[in-house]
């Protein structure tokens, strides 16, 4: 998928939220069909994170080791 795509996706689901949220608290059934819209939309924006992440930065980020931070180092 694409970055379009997914966000097409996102507004689609809340779309079906603000729908389901009137009825959420009516039926058991609702109230498990909004949980799951949650967590699509959760995934979706993890994706699209995934997506806009520049990879090259990231593996670069790895390979510097990072110095740990002393508690001496905060008062100096």
């Amino acid at each position: 998928m694409n970055k379009q795509q997914i966000k097409k996706r996102i507004a689609m689901t809340e779309l079906k939220l603000k729908q389901l949220s009137q009825h959420s608290s009516t039926s058991e059934i609702c109230e498990d069909l909004y949980n799951s819209l949650i967590l699509e939309k959760a995934v979706l924006k993890k994706q699209l994170e995934n997506l806009e992440k520049n990879k090259v930065v990231e593996k670069f980020k790895k390979l510097i080791p990072r110095r740990e931070k002393l508690i001496c180092d905060y008062f100096n």
